[in-house]
């Protein structure tokens, strides 16, 4: 059995780490490079990366920024922001990624997906999911959450694993930056329709909450922000609450 992964995102603005609710109201979380060693230090299984305007600035992800973290830390490092070509994937590769992650354009341009999959590998491609819960229906959204597309989230998770995406890192709108909880619902729905890993992201606020989506999905890893950043759970207490419930983590 996969043991399941505690994985903090730096989600990147002008080159400091920011942390929003609900994908806005943004607020300064700190300096990305010292909040990435303290993440080593503690045990963190991944560290992910999100330039999260990169695509809404119509550039590029900072790459002089993601080689000074690529040398600070030895563990899975994933990328993501502004990434539009196998060229992009290529030189984030060469700064220190071991993965990039792609959302609005894979959206635009689903071919991306197997592009990288087919140079660089599967395990290589995380494939981004930003959901929100409207009309009783869970709806896919791109450029950071400000645009809705007709995309159903449940179709699109299978297209996606079809093209060659290797992981999927699925945000709840609806549960990002609110602390009470990840979307079991969706997060629950996606686990079940792929047959790759699925990152449960938006609405951790407590230790309790890692524990539930962990035992009512099939997610094999729980990503967090502000509750890491601002200390407010250390790593290494959630990974001893968990293993303490009998979650299947690396200690």
């Amino acid at each position: 059995m996969l043991k399941k992964r505690i994985i903090p995102c730096l989600d990147i603005k002008d080159g400091r780490t920011v942390k929003g609710i609900n994908f806005v109201d943004i607020q300064d979380a700190g300096d990305p490079i010292e909040l990435a060693k303290k993440y080593v230090e503690q045990g963190a299984d991944e560290l992910v990366f999100l330039d999260i305007t990169a695509t809404v600035e119509n550039r590029k992800t900072l790459i002089e920024l993601v080689t000074h973290i690529a040398e600070e830390i030895n563990i899975p490092f994933t990328v993501g922001g502004g990434i539009n070509s196998v060229e992009d994937v290529s030189n984030l590769i060469q700064a220190g990624a071991d993965k990039v992650s792609v959302n609005s354009s894979a959206v635009k341009r689903p071919e991306l997906i197997k592009e990288i999959a087919q140079k660089f590998g599967s395990q290589c491609v995380v494939v981004a999911v930003d959901t929100k819960f409207m009309d009783n229906e869970w709806m896919v959204f791109v450029h950071g959450g400000r645009t809705p597309t007709p995309l159903k989230t449940l179709d699109w998770v299978k297209q996606v694993e079809r093209l060659g995406a290797g992981e999927i890192l699925l945000t709840s709108m609806n549960n990002d930056g609110t602390k009470n909880g990840f979307s079991i619902d969706i997060t629950n729905k996606v686990s079940e329709a792929v047959n790759i890993p699925v990152i449960a992201s938006g609405g951790a606020g407590k230790s309790e909450h890692f524990k539930d989506v962990f035992e009512q999905t099939k997610a094999t890893g729980g990503l967090a922000a502000s509750i890491f950043h601002y200390s407010e759970i250390p790593i290494p207490e959630l990974k001893d609450y968990l293993n303490k419930q009998e979650i299947s983590i690396r200690l």
